[in-house]
């Protein structure tokens, strides 16, 4: 009898074991594939969706019709390496110590000496293509990758040195065009497009996985090429009164567009779209002041300067989310996020806790609650900004005020921190120790400098800011002995 009740028993805790595991297994076919496409120096403004009034983005402006548009997004940073590795780390570039784009500028005359800051992603850090990977999920790069150093070491800090199973790099080309044939395209084909055919290869391989496609564009970034077809179309379009006006830019964003597009058809195609998050935003504002109308390649308005300065035109944003049953179509959100929330969002997302030696120091929140209900409020105080670098991508308009820190050279953009709290926005420059104060409610353009006004919330925001800095044990640029305002210039 007790020979018969054991097997009875062990039959029963068998069954049990196999109901629980078949329970997590369908659980586990529940989660979503994560599809985060990266557009590079795309300005808030860069699509249709978001104002602009040449540009043509049907499927961006697709998803978000089918989905969240969020208005306050903002990268990492104003450029392109710490904003890339914000996101796969979820840490502030400040805590990483990576602050500038890789290889950086050099600026030996400045006023002020740039710290010696890290010049790729470490080994250490735990990207979210680790954490995925170690959850189950088969994990793709493609595109523009920008995390690893220059020189011999480049080939040890690759996409697959750090947790994803596929690469897809860019093959030799002259700018965007092929030099040579690569997988089904040839000579002069535009290189978006043979991103887009990899992205799609690898959605119908994956169709009954899950997996996590990583897709960093690497336009609309310079050098301004396009395919001549689109160019001819935008330039028969051209309005000189409107916001944007260059056709080859226009034909760039078109064709990044349009890459999105062959990757949403893939989806569609394998009948996964349903299960499927897609996540679209850019690096960091778009390149403007130091090319301006009637021959410059794009304009943020109405936020002020772009790329590589402190202002909203900086990191300010595009971020639209679809998720298909969850996610409300057409709705808006305005709570302001960042880019380093993409690593917690993720991982909540495919239903992966992480390492939790790493986790300690995420800095971002998990936007999920927001794809949720978009009028959310996340539970944090500020979002931050530490950039201890000098760099030329833009000068400041004939007639506009040079509120860059260093004034009498090149450098209209310099080292700075900066804080958004609620509708408040403080800017310290680190040359002069001045500081800026906006109500970006009232004045997104950033054309009233408060700090006089508003003196109690200029220091509160500021001590706030400095004690940031000090948790995330940011460097800071020191005073230049070889300080020379004559000789200043950038070099790369």
């Amino acid at each position: 009898m007790n020979l018969v009740r054991n097997v009875l028993d062990h039959r029963f805790a068998t069954a049990l074991l196999l109901a629980m595991l078949a329970s997590t297994l369908a659980a586990a076919d529940q989660r979503p594939n994560v599809i985060l496409f990266l557009a590079d120096d795309l300005g808030w403004n860069g699509v249709r969706s978001f104002g602009s009034d040449f540009h043509e983005t049907p499927n961006v402006d697709s998803l978000a019709a089918q989905g969240v548009r969020f208005t306050d997004a903002y990268s990492a940073c104003t450029v392109c390496s710490p904003s890339r590795a914000a996101i796969m780390t979820g840490k502030y570039p400040a805590r990483l110590h990576l602050t500038d784009f890789i290889a950086g500028q050099a600026a030996p005359y400045a006023k002020l000496s740039i710290p010696d800051w890290t010049k790729y992603l470490p080994h250490s850090e735990v990207t979210v293509a680790e954490a995925l990977k170690a959850g189950g999920y088969k994990t793709a790069h493609v595109g523009k990758w920008h995390l690893n150093p220059k020189g011999r070491d480049a080939n040890r800090y690759q996409p697959t040195d750090h947790g994803f199973d596929v690469q897809v790099m860019k093959p030799p080309a002259k700018g965007y065009f092929l030099t040579r044939p690569a997988g089904s395209f040839q000579k002069g084909d535009f290189t978006t497009d043979y991103f887009a055919d990899e992205a799609s290869k690898l959605i119908d391989r994956w169709k009954n996985e899950r997996f996590f496609l990583y897709f960093a564009f690497d336009v609309p970034h310079t050098p301004i090429q396009g395919k001549q077809q689109l160019v001819d179309a935008f330039a028969a379009k051209v309005d000189s009164n409107a916001i944007h006006h260059n056709p080859t830019y226009a034909a760039m964003v078109r064709s990044m567009d349009d890459a999105i597009g062959t990757v949403l058809d893939a989806l569609q195609r394998n009948g996964i779209e349903d299960e499927t998050v897609v996540i679209f935003t850019s690096d960091n504002g778009g390149l403007s002041h130091k090319f301006r109308k009637p021959t410059g390649f794009t304009d943020n308005d109405p936020l002020r300067r772009g790329k590589g300065s402190a202002y909203e035109g900086g990191t300010r944003v595009p971020m639209v989310v679809r998720w298909p049953g969850v996610a409300p179509a057409g709705s808006t959100c305005r709570e302001p996020v960042i880019g380093n929330d993409l690593y917690p969002t993720v991982l909540q997302l495919a239903s992966v806790s992480g390492d939790a030696s790493h986790n300690a120091d995420v800095d971002g929140r998990s936007l999920v609650p927001l794809f949720q209900d978009p009028q959310t409020r996340l539970d944090r105080e500020a979002i931050y900004w530490h950039y201890p670098h000098y760099h030329a991508g833009g000068f400041a308009l004939p007639g506009e005020p040079n509120n860059g820190p260093y004034s009498h050279g090149p450098y209209s953009n310099g080292p700075y921190s900066a804080i958004r709290a609620g509708k408040w926005k403080l800017i310290e420059y680190l040359e002069d120790d001045r500081v800026e104060l906006y109500d970006l409610e009232s004045d997104v353009g950033e054309s009233n400098d408060l700090a006089s006004r508003e003196p109690r919330k200029a220091a509160e925001l500021r001590s706030q800011l400095q004690a940031w800095r000090r948790s995330v044990d940011a460097q800071l640029p020191q005073p230049n002995p070889n300080h020379d305002p004559v000789k200043a210039e950038p070099r790369s």
